[in-house]
């Protein structure tokens, strides 16, 4: 049965609530999955419990954009991170504050650029979970100033557009590090998102497999069958788990399902039993730091 290890919920930018998106798992069949909601763990009880209830094996997790050399930012998904007190999970509260202030700096840039958006309008879309960008591009498709979502990215709220605005990150090495600290494995997801040529990938993920990443997320969604298996091979040389995912976001990202994201997605259930014994070996290395 096939696994889907990148997930999103209404605790982040999601469009589904925790529960809904263990459902549309289980309808899809699946037989594992992690909840990876951006900066926070908010969600993971929740989906849990409904995963006990329907019998699917349960992965707690998040997605963290973290700072990587000059090359800009890396996004790690990092598995088996558990709510409570720990060493990345106190850093988690740090990033919630960070995203509250740049939400606020968008919303004024918006404005500014006679956009009548409030930050109480972009709450409000967010439904109690933590506002992020996909919220601000749904109040812009709402109030007409956009006709879609990616739209609402190109023209504004894209790195570079008029109201991008940064916001604090933690460094890889560190993140990395407060993860493995944590009991968990930090895996990088969407790697094309790095934002380097491709000579330097395999020098780049050489470095973070240094560090202490566990794994690269080889069976992505919006991947062809040849991209996937590259990546796959590359985490053979580097003796790195090929993890994979949806990324589904619900309404916030169209064209994604669960489990299978644009109909041709499979990832083995072999890949929780490599990500398992992944965790035990991290916490019986030292994590090497910079």
């Amino acid at each position: 049965m096939p696994v889907d290890l990148h997930l999103h919920s209404s605790a982040s930018d999601g469009s589904d609530t925790p529960s809904r998106v263990v459902e549309l798992a289980a309808a899809a069949g699946l037989e594992t999955i992690a909840l990876t909601d951006h900066d926070n763990l908010f969600g993971v009880t929740e989906a849990a419990q409904r995963a006990t209830e329907l019998g699917i094996g349960f992965i707690p997790g998040t997605e963290l954009s973290v700072g990587w050399d000059s090359s800009g930012t890396v996004h790690l998904l990092v598995y088996y991170l558990k709510p409570g007190p720990g060493p990345l999970q106190d850093r988690l509260t740090w990033l919630q504050e960070g995203r509250a202030k740049r939400n606020q700096q968008i919303a004024q840039r918006l404005q500014e650029l006679g956009l009548d958006i409030t930050l109480d309008d972009v709450i409000a879309e967010a439904h109690g979970g933590v506002v992020g960008r996909p919220h601000f591009a749904a109040v812009m498709v709402a109030k007409g100033y956009v006709t879609d979502i990616r739209s609402a990215f190109d023209r504004f709220l894209a790195t570079g557009r008029p109201a991008y605005t940064p916001r604090e990150r933690l460094n890889a090495p560190e993140a990395i590090r407060l993860a493995i600290e944590s009991g968990a494995v930090p895996v990088i997801a969407h790697p094309h998102t790095i934002g380097i040529s491709a000579e330097e990938y395999g020098q780049a993920f050489q470095r973070l497999a240094e560090i202490g990443v566990g794994g690269i997320e080889a069976h992505y969604a919006e991947y062809t069958p040849e991209q996937r298996a590259h990546i796959a091979e590359l985490c053979k040389k580097l003796d790195l788990v090929a993890t994979g995912g949806s990324d589904y976001h619900g309404s916030y990202k169209p064209g994604l399902a669960v489990g299978v994201g644009k109909g041709d997605l499979h990832v083995p259930n072999e890949t929780v039993r490599a990500l398992a014994a992944r965790r035990d070996s991290s916490t019986k290395r030292p994590v090497e730091r910079r």
